[in-house]
């Protein structure tokens, strides 16, 4: 029994399905990916297309306090220069539903949320993040990149001509996924290799992060 569980130490999997509850498995201690594989509502989906085809910057970020179980994440005046687009409320609802599901799966009380519109990749190298745990979901364009455990050698992460061993995974435009980092702890050494992907030319990613701050 203890050789079988030292084993499990030493790798890691990840996990996908298509409801809500394959997020739970990412505190599984042998788990350091979790994706809700999912199908974005069609309003949600068509705002997001609608947002990028103004071809507007976005570059938001929130330090959000939650310091009361169920409390409603203040999202007030977020992307609002987007809020008179057809779908805009309805976006908002899922991302303070996102905030409020990350915030009770980990018991957070202070997590970073970023709203980008990239067009270009921001991490272009095989990384991994020095953070306990981070949701990614793009809502719009090509979804991020990762590997699976064992695919690249760890000491070249971060280097330009770094290649990986094996296929290169992607998550889908709507996926909701959890990657756990370096600061999870017990996943020392374990954070999840991934990075951005670059978008084809004249082409653009609406992205959400949340990081679990506290």
């Amino acid at each position: 029994m203890l050789a079988l569980k030292l084993q499990q130490n030493r790798t890691r999997h990840q996990h996908q399905g298509p409801t809500p509850k394959a997020l739970t498995r990412i505190l599984h201690d042998d788990t350091n990916l979790a994706v809700w594989q999912r199908q974005l509502p069609l309003h949600i989906s068509d705002f997001a297309k609608l947002l990028l085809s103004l071809n507007e910057p976005l570059a938001e970020s929130l330090c959000l306090e939650l310091p009361e179980e169920d409390a409603e994440p203040d999202l007030t005046g977020l992307a609002c220069g987007f809020r008179d687009l057809a779908g805009y409320e309805g976006f908002i609802a899922d991302l303070k539903w996102l905030v409020s599901a990350f915030a009770c799966l980990l018991g957070a009380k202070q997590i970073g949320l970023r709203l980008r519109v990239l067009d270009k990749a921001m991490c272009p190298r095989f990384h991994v993040d020095h953070v306990p745990v981070r949701l990614i979901t793009t809502y719009a364009g090509v979804g991020s990149q990762w590997l699976k455990e064992g695919a690249m050698d760890r000491q070249q992460l971060g280097q330009a001509n770094a290649e990986p061993y094996a296929k290169i995974e992607q998550l889908d435009s709507g996926d909701v996924a959890l990657l756990k980092g370096e600061k999870w702890h017990g996943n020392e050494g374990f954070g999840l290799i991934h990075r951005s992907p670059q978008p084809a030319a004249g082409e653009r990613r609406l992205i959400l992060t949340l990081d679990w701050l506290g």
